[in-house]
């Protein structure tokens, strides 16, 4: 009995926080948060619940540290490391963000990238915006963008508004997007429901809808990151243009 007592403290001990929140990344990625269960974690971590329990409360708190998680990595922009260069300096310019336009399109495609990774991801950004924006999820995500903002020298009383705008641009195009790559038009592919799309585009009524039957067949093939960019880049050039530095 002793022996076994030792055992489990030792696998307690063993187990982080770190390592539950990275199992539940796992979970939620292979099976959504329908498959987040304390049970899974058990199997995948194989420990027993009360471990887990010692770590964290509940499947709420779980969620959000697996969110926090995800995001504080899609928000680490960082100059880029070579074997030459240890110490994080880049050997040129094009290996690292070197102005806060570059930072927050760098920022922008981090998140992008993992709402587009994390397929559970989109909702739960959602879910902390809208019930607990006092979190640690919307002020980590406001306050990355809102520094530089704040570096390109748009005036301060525009830093709200700006950095609201370029955030709600972010998160809602990065989740639209995956919703609609995941879509899939009843079991197609990605290209085969653009496809789709496209020739029912096409087929419109001329009079009603000339414009969309016109640019129809770009939406063949498109680049979601691509177009994603270009977004964010219309969206920078209209804040230079309207919120110009103080003098």
């Amino acid at each position: 009995m002793a022996t076994r007592t030792r055992r489990s403290q030792r696998r307690t001990e063993a187990l982080s926080r770190e390592r539950i929140v990275e199992a539940a990344v796992e979970l939620l990625d292979a099976a959504g948060e329908g498959g987040l269960t304390f049970r899974a974690l058990t199997e995948r971590l194989a420990t027993g619940p009360g471990a887990i329990y010692w770590h964290v409360e509940n499947k709420d708190e779980l969620l959000g540290a697996a969110t926090e998680t995800v995001v504080a990595a899609a928000l680490a922009v960082e100059p880029a490391r070579t074997p030459d260069s240890p110490t994080g300096a880049p050997d040129s310019p094009a290996e690292a963000p070197d102005s806060p336009r570059d930072e927050i399109r760098a920022v922008a495609l981090g998140l992008f990238e993992a709402i587009d990774e994390h397929p559970w991801l989109a909702t739960q950004l959602a879910t902390h915006l809208s019930r607990s924006p006092w979190g640690s999820v919307a002020p980590r995500i406001f306050e990355s963008l809102g520094r530089r903002v704040r570096a390109l020298g748009v005036p301060e009383g525009s830093w709200f508004l700006v950095t609201s705008a370029l955030m709600h641009y972010i998160l809602g195009a990065a989740g639209q997007n995956a919703t609609n790559a995941r879509a899939g038009g009843g079991g197609l592919d990605r290209d085969e429901f653009l496809d789709a799309t496209a020739t029912a585009w096409e087929e419109l009524d001329p009079d009603d809808y000339a414009f969309t039957r016109a640019v129809a067949y770009q939406m063949r093939g498109h680049d979601d990151r691509e177009q994603f960019l270009a977004g964010i880049d219309l969206v920078l050039t209209g804040i230079a243009a309207t919120h110009p530095p103080d003098a």
